[in-house]
């Protein structure tokens, strides 16, 4: 598996490198966004790994610029940045999952796993395992270049393996799947045509089994992975999950040591930006360097496990960031947090916390009508943070002449004008003639109830008050605008906690989403067949039935297999989320519910499930 690791940190570029590569895959590292995005057009990856932060182009537009020019390949973002609205608006660019620094190691390569299950799912005409290529097509079996002579069932069950890797298969779902109605074989009939299947493999040279036995559950297709023996690793007595990680965290281990050992020279320059601080003519060029610095210490001291190191080089940069006169105080400031930086070094590696807030943020295209320019600025600065393009107007005959010449996708409007003939209520008739496809919402002070009803009869979307935060009011044009664009899209929410069900409800259901929620997972295959979903939501501890049993037998039915599948808990462990993926999910979220993360999540997967469709459809075509 090729990926491409795009990361202007040294160190977290070579904490990553180092790891994957242990794990077997194959990494190619840039440190700009632009030669990134050259490399992405010109060669064929599994996985893009991006930074935010990145020099010449960032990497929400570097995927943004992929998405827009047709690919598919998967894409996980990172970064250091603290606010969620980034990870929202990386995931609306089009990336498949996104984390943020400091990560747990063990989740990104869980979430790095997934994505590459994904990936497979693009129709191939050759499957291939190491050097066992199967070609769907004319049904032909090679191992290196030989051909090998199957019988029909053991074709069968190489092929389901192949196109479902790591999926388990318990012996009565291979006796359905591969087995006629007329034939009525027993369990032993399985065992006998994988052993054949094996032998037959090994004459033709394959040493390792790469069908893997999970005892008390059946068979799946076991991912190669010839790792190199090292010295002071685990005995092989441990699970391979458990040598991997040991391996990769073996490999962490002694690059923290190593950059512990370097972290001097990083000391000198934030002591340097002290002493600038400290005179009467600060040395703007060092402070600048000494906050870059700061940035990139907020992700490397996460990806060695220094979490609370993180937080403290994070507050350092924006004290950096922001520093104005009196100087003397912001220098007494970062010597205290300099000291408690050098304290936590000595401590012991922790793990991440997951932040708690967000904001939803866009691309669309929005035209401002309003001659108050004092309010309108502070709600366009504000925009713009978040994504948008934005158009100010302070009359109706300025947006006019702006909706001629751009493609306006939301507008906000004032009713009142100092123009007697025409005011917020005429334009929005006009608009409802003109451009019946704009969503509009109305901002005033001029809020009475008959006003509220004109603007509705008109077609407004919805109804602000100015007294509202411009952060309030960018939420309700970012609910409008994916009111506007939301299929119809069904969505089943199985959790035992009726809290969590309405919570959910009532967050999807504006968005144009039909959600079913289901509190008996007993009811669960009933409900499914009977409600037909295009995305599954599934809590992991319930009575009955768990989440992760349900998924399994999702990922095991032949015609709900490829349905996108949520899991939403409150679990945290390691071995939980790698128990999840290894089931088939397609992503995890965490409680307590993030609402915007949630929500842009959800819509990125159904929208890149109908993509995944049309392509489906366009080539059985």
């Amino acid at each position: 598996m090729k990926i491409l690791l795009i990361e202007d940190d040294k160190q977290t570029n070579l904490v990553l490198a180092k790891a994957l590569s242990t794990l077997n895959y194959q990494i190619e590292t840039t440190n700009d966004g632009e030669t990134g995005l050259e490399l992405a057009k010109a060669f064929d990856y599994d996985l893009l790994i991006l930074d935010v932060m990145l020099p010449k182009l960032d990497g929400i537009s570097l995927c943004r610029q992929l998405r827009l020019e047709g690919s598919e390949v998967p894409i996980l973002m990172l970064t250091a940045k603290d606010d969620i609205s980034m990870r929202v608006m990386g995931l609306e660019a089009g990336a498949d999952d996104y984390i943020n620094k400091p990560f747990e190691l063990s989740e990104l390569i869980a979430r790095i796993r997934a994505l590459m299950r994904r990936g497979k799912t693009i129709i191939a005409k050759v499957l291939v395992w190491e050097s066992l290529e199967l070609d769907i097509n004319i049904k032909e079996v090679t191992y290196a270049g030989k051909r090998l002579h199957l019988t029909p069932k053991e074709y069968g069950l190489l092929e389901l393996f192949l196109q479902n890797p790591r999926r388990i298969f318990s012996r009565s779902v291979l006796l359905d799947r591969i087995w006629s109605a007329d034939e009525f074989p027993g369990e032993e009939a399985v065992t006998t045509q994988i052993k054949g299947l094996r032998q037959k493999l090994k004459a033709a040279g394959m040493t390792a089994d790469f069908i893997e036995t999970v005892y008390g559950l059946g068979y799946r297709l076991k991912e190669p992975e010839n790792l190199p023996q090292k010295p002071n690793l685990p005995s092989k007595n441990l699970s391979e999950k458990e040598q991997a990680e040991a391996k990769v965290m073996a490999v962490v281990a002694n690059m923290r040591e190593e950059f512990l050992k370097s972290f001097s020279e990083k000391f000198d320059l934030l002591e340097q930006a002290i002493a600038q601080l400290s005179s009467v003519t600060p040395d703007k060029r060092i402070l600048k360097q000494a906050q870059a610095e700061a940035h990139r210490l907020a992700g490397s001291l996460g990806c060695y496990g220094f979490l609370e190191g993180s937080k403290i080089a994070r507050e350092i940069e924006q004290l950096l960031e922001r520093y104005t006169v009196p100087y003397q105080r912001i220098a007494l400031q970062l010597v205290e947090l300099l000291k408690l930086l050098k304290q936590t070094l000595q401590q012991q590696p922790s793990s991440p916390v997951n932040p708690a807030n967000a904001q939803i943020t866009s691309s669309a295209h929005l035209l401002i009508v309003d001659d108050d320019t004092t309010l309108t600025e502070r709600i366009k600065l504000e925009a713009i943070s978040w994504g948008f393009n934005v158009d100010l107007a302070v009359d109706i005959k300025t947006a006019r002449t702006i909706l001629s010449l751009n493609s306006v996708e939301v507008i906000l409007l004032d009713l009142s004008f100092p123009a007697k003939e025409e005011n917020g209520l005429t334009f929005l008739a006009e608009l409802s003639q003109t451009h019946p496809e704009i969503p509009v919402l109305v901002l005033t002070t001029n809020n009475q109830l008959q006003n509220r009803i004109e603007a509705a009869r008109l077609g407004a979307q919805s109804f602000l008050n100015k007294t509202m935060s411009a952060v309030e009011v960018l939420s309700a044009i970012n609910i409008v605008l994916n009111q506007q664009t939301a299929t119809d899209a069904k969505v089943l929410v199985v959790d035992d906690d009726p809290l969590i069900l309405k919570k959910v409800t009532t967050l999807l259901s504006p968005w144009g989403l039909q959600v079913t929620p289901l509190q008996e997972s007993q009811r669960f295959w009933e409900v499914l067949e009977s409600t037909k979903p295009d995305l599954l939501i599934l809590d992991i501890e319930m009575p009955d039935f768990n989440g992760i049993e349900l998924c399994q037998i999702i990922r095991n039915d032949h015609f709900w297999h490829r349905l996108p599948i949520l899991f939403l808990s409150a679990h945290f462990e390691p071995e939980i989320l790698y128990q999840v993926y290894l089931v088939g999910a397609d992503d995890y979220i965490r409680k307590p519910i993030v609402e915007p993360e949630l929500i842009a999540r959800i819509l990125n997967r159904l929208e890149r499930t109908h993509l995944s469709k049309k392509l489906l459809h366009k080539y059985y075509q």
